[in-house]
């Protein structure tokens, strides 16, 4: 089975490498650019609507593969991939219409709500279980709670790649570690179905990134974010929702890079008294890049990040088999709270805002104090 799925990731590259110059064209043809402003980090016009590259080269692999692989999907699987293939479709038909005529935040959000419905209503794939925390065992969701849980995890995941698509080749790398990530997973696990997507998407991904990587040559643009956003979001809800000893901590493990600085946003701007959905300069990689770092290096730091979450990720939910979930969820209080420390050096939050690092200074400095006073 595993040979027959690689052909189809190797189909999906050459998909990838042979359709990003020729989306390319037809991006600068219909005016499908990106305008230097002041919070863009580029300083030329650039064609966007590279993900349509990336959605054409995952589908047409798909509609390849499949005729070739054994009658091995359940219906259930079956269902997964329609949701998935109807869903994406409306999701990166939303993005390419924005990378064209800039659309409102409200109408996109608005869309990405009805996407995540026909997801839920139309083809009733929703998160069933979830682990109870200090426990081995899970618990299965009532209606009123898993429909909007799932609605919730879909949009708000589609929107967190969304806001890391800042520099070249981040979006696109940081959902392609993402992927490899569940890619493992699933091969654990013995999932098939999830196998094949990632495969088909890290393709899709690798390929474009080509063209992607800085110095780019081409954006991926809303039409590849949210699209990956949502591939992102799927692959994650069905990996680990039917895993019982898997808690549901890990699929926010794996895509922590762009959860991290979602949350981080959110704050930054309320403590700001923005709207949550106004742009501005203090995403991480903006951070980074003020603080002196290059271009490439800002990418290749998040990249470490991002793989750093993936290992964890998965040495996490492994963990899981022998420990109690008491014992993962002190490893995840340890590592927010360091994710806390970062956010406060580099200034995610505010330059200003430091609550920890001031706590821990006055803890010092008290400290000192006593120890002289002793003296």
């Amino acid at each position: 089975m595993l040979p027959i799925y690689i052909v189809g990731f190797i189909i999906a590259l050459a998909l990838a490498l042979s359709l990003t110059p020729a989306v390319k064209m037809f991006a600068v043809k219909i005016g499908a650019v990106d305008v230097p402003n002041a919070r863009k980090v580029h300083t030329r016009i650039m064609p966007r609507l590279g993900g349509l590259a990336i959605y054409l080269a995952f589908m047409i692999s798909l509609v390849m593969i499949l005729p070739f692989i054994p009658d091995v999907f359940s219906a259930r699987d079956t269902n997964f991939i329609k949701a998935f293939v109807v869903g994406g479709s409306m999701i990166m038909l939303l993005g390419a219409l924005d990378d064209r005529f800039q659309l409102s935040a409200k109408l996109k959000f608005v869309m990405q709500i009805a996407a995540a419905c026909i997801v839920v209503f139309g083809y009733d794939i929703k998160v069933v279980f979830v682990n109870i925390p200090f426990q081995n065992n899970y618990s299965s969701l009532e209606n009123w709670i898993a429909i909007p849980l799932t609605i919730l995890w879909i949009v708000g995941v589609t929107n967190a790649i969304n806001l890391i698509d800042g520099l070249d080749g981040l979006a696109a790398g940081v959902s392609g570690i993402a992927v490899s990530t569940i890619f493992v997973m699933s091969l654990i696990m013995g999932n098939t179905t999830i196998s094949l997507l990632c495969l088909l998407l890290l393709g899709g991904i690798i390929g474009f990134l080509f063209f992607n990587f800085h110095p780019a040559k081409i954006f991926m643009g809303d039409s590849g974010s949210l699209f990956l956003g949502f591939s992102l979001a799927m692959l994650s809800m069905l990996g680990f929702k039917q895993i019982a000893i898997v808690s549901l901590i890990t699929p926010l493990i794996i895509i922590g890079v762009p959860l991290s600085d979602t949350f981080f946003a959110i704050v930054r701007r309320w403590m700001q008294k923005k709207p949550i959905f106004s742009p501005d300069k203090g995403h991480l990689h903006h951070r980074l890049r003020e603080i002196g770092f290059s271009h490439r290096q800002t990418v290749l730091i998040i990249y470490g990040i991002a793989a750093f979450f993936g290992v964890l990720a998965v040495i996490q939910s492994s963990a899981a088999l022998y420990a109690a979930n008491w014992v993962t969820f002190v490893v995840i209080c340890i590592m927010m709270f360091f994710m806390q420390i970062g956010a406060e050096i580099i200034g995610l939050i505010g330059k200003t805002r430091r609550p920890v690092l001031d706590l821990l200074a006055r803890f010092r400095m008290k400290t000192d104090a006593e120890t002289r006073s002793k003296s």
